[in-house]
């Protein structure tokens, strides 16, 4: 009988999971600053159109969602680096996400 051969990887090391840390870090700067910028736009209030002005403000719905999203991966990794399996720091993950859909509704 063949029983299932799954390719194994090491698990990663403790530079990877810095590595890793430091790359969402610098994601989430990116997001905070794209929704500065978005805030920005709607505060000058300088639009052409209509059309301009509510294509900012679904900009500025989509950035925050972004950074919620990028949150939990700050956190996703954040527990790997401080010593938590793969499988807890994903539920962990999920029960983040989870409550990001209950307090929407």
């Amino acid at each position: 009988m063949q029983y299932y051969k799954k390719k194994k990887e090491a698990p990663l090391s403790k530079e990877e999971l810095e590595e890793k840390y430091k790359e969402v870090q610098e994601e989430m700067q990116e997001v905070l600053g794209w929704v500065k910028e978005e805030e920005e736009k709607l505060k000058e209030d300088k639009f052409k159109t209509y059309q301009a002005k509510s294509a900012s403000k679904r900009n500025l719905v989509k950035a925050k969602r972004r950074v919620d999203s990028v949150s939990g991966m700050v956190n996703y990794w954040k527990n790997r680096l401080n010593g938590m399996s793969h499988f807890r720091a994903s539920i962990e993950l999920n029960e983040y996400w989870a409550s990001l859909k209950n307090s929407a509704k």
